[in-house]
């Protein structure tokens, strides 16, 4: 099954962080960091590659609770506090 190899899962997230690159915005980053995640708990093996082997509903479940927690970090690390806009007092070429 294609969904239970660990390298499927770190090209897909590979691939979306390319796609980050090419159109900024931190949509892209939260599903590649999750997939990396996925990927490498699935390359670990022990019970997580156990209880998702048979089941991909189980393993895309799994990858969008982790694409979820990534992207909420990264807006907590990356976003703007208090839900503020950011406004620009003066101009770069003033004095």
């Amino acid at each position: 099954m294609w969904w239970t190899a660990w390298w499927v899962w770190m090209v897909a997230g590979l691939a979306l962080a390319i796609l980050e690159v090419l159109a900024p915005g931190w949509i892209f980053l939260g599903f590649a960091i999750g997939c990396a995640v996925t990927g490498g708990l699935l390359w670990i093996g022990g019970p997580f590659t156990a209880l998702v082997e048979g089941s991909l509903p189980l393993t895309l479940l799994v990858f969008a609770l982790l694409s979820l927690v990534s992207w909420v970090v990264l807006r907590k690390v990356f976003g703007l506090r208090g839900g503020s806009v950011k406004t620009f007092d003066h101009d770069i070429n003033e004095n």
